[in-house]
């Protein structure tokens, strides 16, 4: 069976190349570190490790600066929750754009075509103390699971190796005094990497510390994030070498808006957003994405619906 992994990571742009306001071209790494926009606006460029990349638009026609509740909304489902709604919005989704995750999750669409699907994201245990209802009230990806009618992962099972929690290093859990194993960015993108494989199917993975990162308008900060990021996708990488070059795998990387590519500014931005691939076919899976509502179609396209 196909293999899909898409790793979200909140508030990461495509910015300028000058290393004096975007971090990206200091931190360090290579995964993260783009050429000019105009080129992969223009056509999929190639990006490291043998992926390719392309720069899609966030903004989708709608005045403003994007936001996480549309800008997410409209990367889980392939509609465009900004137009829909007449606005970006921040924080949560609203009904409007709940309603549109209830039928369009991309987890939906796989699990109800019997595709398995799966947010390994792990939640802590005062998740199922909420009212079901209040649960709808959280973050897009949790709405898109709750869509799908899927299990979500315990800290159980971050302890078993099964799960990632959306601070891979586990360290925030440690400091909370929940017994999980401190992980390296290497071992986690392993146990996301033999996840989606013992899965099979389609995995969702969200690390929103970047976006934190990025408001807090500091280099250094912004850095630090960008080199656990960069050795977690590696390590996925390099877990999934062999499935990969038999074209049995594809691993995608993309943001719902701009921010920490703008160290000037703590705030979000209009810059693109940067859509990663690697494994067979990954340019021209690309040649045909140049926006942000046009990633779930893809994805769903790849595994026959």
């Amino acid at each position: 069976m196909d293999i899909t992994i898409l790793i979200f990571v909140d508030g990461l742009g495509w910015g300028a190349v000058d290393p004096a306001v975007n971090p990206q071209q200091a931190y360090g790494g290579g995964v993260f570190r783009f050429g000019e926009a105009a080129a992969a606006l223009a056509a999929p460029v190639p990006a490291w490790g043998g992926g390719w990349a392309r720069a899609i638009d966030a903004v989708l026609g709608v005045p403003g600066v994007p936001q996480s509740a549309s800008g997410q909304t409209t990367l889980l489902s392939g509609i465009n929750a900004q137009a829909a709604i007449g606005q970006h919005l921040t924080g949560f989704p609203n009904e409007r754009l709940r309603d549109i995750l209830r039928e369009h999750s991309v987890l939906r669409q796989l699990a109800r075509r019997g595709v398995p699907a799966r947010f390994l994201n792990a939640f802590r245990p005062r998740f199922w103390d909420l009212e079901p209802q209040k649960q709808w009230t959280l973050s897009a990806t949790t709405v898109a699971n709750l869509a799908a009618g899927l299990p979500f992962f315990t800290l159980d099972d971050v302890a078993a190796g099964r799960s990632i929690y959306q601070d891979f290093t586990n360290a925030e859990l440690i400091a909370r005094g929940f017994a999980v194993p401190p992980l390296t960015a290497t071992q986690a993108g392993g146990v996301l990497a033999r996840a989606a494989r013992e899965g099979g199917g389609f995995t969702l993975y969200e690390y929103f510390l970047s976006d934190k990162a990025g408001h807090t308008g500091e280099a250094a900060v912004i850095s630090g994030e960008l080199a656990k990021l960069d050795d977690f996708v590696r390590a996925t990488l390099v877990e999934l070498e062999a499935e990969l070059a038999g074209g049995r795998a594809l691993v995608l990387l993309t943001s719902d808006h701009g921010n920490l590519e703008d160290a000037t500014t703590r705030r979000h931005t209009t810059n693109p957003v940067p859509l990663l691939a690697w494994g067979a076919g990954a340019r021209d899976l690309l040649a045909g994405v140049t926006r942000l509502d046009q990633v779930t179609p893809v994805i769903v396209a790849r595994h026959g619906i």
